[in-house]
């Protein structure tokens, strides 16, 4: 039977994908012996064939990580997937890259995909609370790196993640704007399911409340109706935000939105209200990404130290993938940094 898949096989057998793909890699070593016929039967039945190129991966003469981002429509995962490829570049890697939206279960098709494929180490940046749909593999020798996640109760002992100190980062942000003397502040984001995008809020909450301000006070627009995360139209996000905050009552005088390209938005909704950013809304992003100094005016923003941490991402995958054994366990938090552009001013009544 000409191009049957390794899904074919595994319907035939009765078992996951990733169950094929550990007796094509020679992980079969706790594989029950009757679940080892059955795959190999199936095989021979269906006239599998593993791809050449697919050989080549598993054999580590090409040797690939996947990376798996939200979406490349923020130049943000560009950025970082650049840094990361010229990380694995230099260690003689590839790097396969997904969007993912923040699906698990498209998340977990692509990750079982490229397990499947022979590929032993993967970069997820989701920040999902739950990573239970990567536990199969994991379990089963998947090297796991979960990216702008902090850890969570729950996650598997072989999990690293790396991730900014985004509380410290928000807290930085929102402390800059009171500092300007702004007392009326709106936070604007997607859905706050992540852990990311949460934490960025407390570092919001806190900083309110070490200046003696009620949190609850401040205006929080978190994805409209749809209550998504924003990640393909993020900058669409920030300008539907800034239109209903600002014909508030009571509107803000400075916003801090959830990342660079929502702050974008935001300050587009300003102009198409008829105010200047800086003089009448302070505008504050998050990530520092290669447009923010080049908006008009440039963008006050929380710089993400990216080269060094896709450098930190790579580094725990090799080591888990060349090892052959699980990565030990750890959460690495990197220090943000306050870039002071233009987009924010002292408040003026």
């Amino acid at each position: 039977m000409a191009g049957v898949t390794i899904y074919q096989v595994a319907a035939e057998a009765g078992v996951s994908p990733s169950t094929v793909s550990n007796l094509l890699n020679g992980r079969a070593g706790r594989m029950l012996p009757a679940t080892r016929r059955r795959v190999e039967t199936a095989i021979e039945q269906l006239g599998y064939r593993p791809n050449r190129a697919a050989r080549q991966l598993r054999t580590g003469r090409n040797q690939v990580i996947g990376l798996v981002v939200p979406s490349v429509a923020n130049p943000f995962w560009g950025t970082f997937a650049r840094h990361l490829e010229a990380a694995a570049l230099e260690a003689g890697y590839h790097v396969l890259l997904c969007n993912s939206e923040r699906d698990p279960e498209r998340e977990r098709r692509y990750v079982e995909e490229l397990w499947s494929d022979g590929i032993g180490g993967v970069v997820l940046c989701s920040s999902l609370p739950s990573l239970e749909h990567m536990m199969p593999m994991v379990g089963e020798g998947l090297s796991l790196v979960a990216f702008d996640r902090t850890a969570q109760v729950g996650d598997h002992e072989s999990l690293v993640n790396i991730s900014l100190d985004n509380v410290l980062g928000a807290r930085l942000a929102a402390r800059h704007l009171i500092e300007l003397g702004h007392r009326r502040l709106a936070f604007v984001s997607g859905a706050l399911g992540s852990v990311n995008r949460r934490e960025r809020f407390r570092g919001f909450s806190d900083a309110l409340e070490d200046a003696g301000l009620d949190p609850a006070d401040a205006l929080v627009w978190s994805g409209g109706a749809d209550h998504s995360y924003g990640d393909l139209d993020v900058a669409g996000l920030g300008r539907t935000a800034a239109a209903e905050l600002l014909a508030e009552p009571d509107p803000p005088t400075a916003i801090v939105a959830i990342n660079d390209m929502c702050a974008l938005g935001v300050c587009a909704g300003i102009r198409d209200a008829g105010l200047r950013i800086a003089s009448d809304v302070s505008v504050i992003g998050f990530d520092d990404i290669v447009l923010a100094d080049l908006a008009s005016p440039p963008l006050t923003t929380i710089r993400q130290p990216l080269a060094e941490m896709a450098a930190a991402a790579f580094a725990n995958l090799r080591t888990g993938i060349e090892s052959g054994t699980p990565m030990h366990g750890q959460s690495l938090l990197m220090r943000p940094e306050l870039v002071i552009r233009e987009s924010t001013g002292p408040y003026s009544t």
